[in-house]
Formats: C-alpha cells, structure tokens, sequence
C-alpha cells in the first residue's frame, strides 16, 4: 500500500513539473515531467501484477 502511495506521489509530481514546464515553455522540464508520470504508471501497473498473484 506504502509503494502505491508512493508511486501515486511521483506521477502527481511529474504533472506538476510537466505543467510548470508548460508554463514557462520550459520544453526540457515538460519533457522530465511526462518521463516521471511514465516510470510511475510502469511502477503503478507492477504493484498491479503483484496485486494479481496474490
């Protein structure tokens, strides 16, 4: 449950940096946020796989 939180944390992270590079057209810090909000929906759909074999 911790890890989910966690992962959850660091999507919402990557939408504030995406947004903030938006913004400021800030192209490199829109790019980190959206590659962020993808390592943390991989990390999401792990917990998901774990979850399923449980």
């Amino acid at each position: 449950m911790n890890d989910r939180m966690n992962h959850k944390g660091e999507e919402l992270g990557g939408k504030l940096k995406e947004g903030v590079g938006k913004m400021t057209d800030d192209e490199r810090l829109e790019a980190e946020g959206r590659a962020d909000q993808t390592k943390a929906n991989l990390k999401q759909a792990g917990d998901d796989v774990k979850d399923a074999f449980r």
